[in-house]
């Protein structure tokens, strides 16, 4: 009887559902810009489909997420509960900040999403097309300041290969590097810059309340629902789409690497993750494992040779 008790209760606890992970997940920048935005709905989804217990959001802004990068390399090896969102933007920033920590210290999980960059201006901007922009950019590059995100990062990428498909020297662009989007989008707002750029995302409700004016968007071709020219529409050969990604602590198991692949992969099909989408207007490049990895090596040494030809890498 005493045998036949103990396994029951092991054939029970095996019968039970494994518990939830908890999660801790940075934020590499401030908070209200693409990062936080990703990381935020990574909680929202991951607690809303019971993937994860408890889901935390921690922000350590800096550098173009490289203080991130570099605290979470050193400080969460060997945790299987912590998660770094980042992109496309962190790829630049650790090029132009000759930053000792690289993507190589950490463990890519999952490319997550993919955004088009946005142009923008006041509402009271005598810029009214994307046209207009350019012109007084041929005229003075430096008499045409750009609100963006961190130095060498999509946002400032979009500007040089704009001067350059331009005709202008992008090395004489007046880019203003901002560590969060909110803060970009009060510079913007205040009229303390001549125009802005960011995925679309981050400017759509002031587009759609009539306070910013969208000049034109990066895409090949026109984004449904979004009322404006691509570059391209406006005579500027540049295509530029950001992405971002999650990754994991360096230094985990074959297991722990599998089991957090496995729960970003539920959150990548669940319900809540699809509507947040739809409503970020973010684009899905869910791409994981060595698929991944490959890809993001080749994107590494494109933006290289990209920074190299706009003046930001030496």
């Amino acid at each position: 009887m005493k045998q036949f008790l103990i396994a029951s209760l092991i054939a029970g606890a095996m019968a039970l559902p494994a518990a939830a992970a908890d999660y801790t997940i940075i934020a590499p920048a401030n908070p209200g810009g693409g990062w936080d935005q990703t990381a935020r709905s990574m909680q929202t989804a991951l607690q809303q489909e019971k993937i994860a217990g408890n889901v935390q959001v921690q922000n350590v802004p800096g550098a173009g997420g490289t203080i991130g990068l570099a605290q979470f390399a050193s400080q969460s090896a060997g945790n299987p509960n912590a998660l770094l969102v980042g992109g496309y933007v962190m790829v630049g920033a650790i090029l132009t900040n000759k930053s000792p920590v690289s993507l190589n210290e950490v463990e890519p999980i999952a490319r997550l999403t993919g955004e088009y960059e946005a142009i923008v201006v006041p509402a009271e901007s005598p810029l009214k097309t994307m046209g207009d922009l350019v012109e007084a950019l041929k005229q003075d590059p430096g008499s045409v300041s750009w609100a963006g995100g961190s130095a060498g990062g999509t946002d400032h990428i979009a500007v040089g290969l704009i001067a350059k498909a331009a005709g202008v020297d992008p090395t004489k662009i007046n880019y203003i590097a901002f560590s969060g989007g909110g803060e970009a989008l009060a510079a913007i707002l205040g009229n303390q810059v001549t125009a802005g750029i960011s995925g679309y995302g981050e400017f759509e409700s002031q587009v759609k309340s009539g306070t910013l004016r969208l000049l034109a968007v990066s895409s090949a071709e026109k984004i449904a629902g979004v009322d404006a020219p691509t570059l391209k529409e406006s005579n500027l050969d540049v295509v530029v789409q950001n992405w971002r990604m999650v990754a994991a602590a360096p230094g985990l198991s074959a297991e722990q690497k599998a089991a957090v692949t496995a729960d970003v992969e539920k959150m990548v099909k669940s319900a809540s993750w699809q509507e947040t989408l739809k409503t970020k207007g973010w684009q899905d490049t869910y791409l994981s494992g060595d698929a991944f990895k490959e890809q993001l090596a080749k994107d590494v040494s494109a933006t290289e040779t990209i920074l190299k030809e706009i003046g930001l890498v030496q």
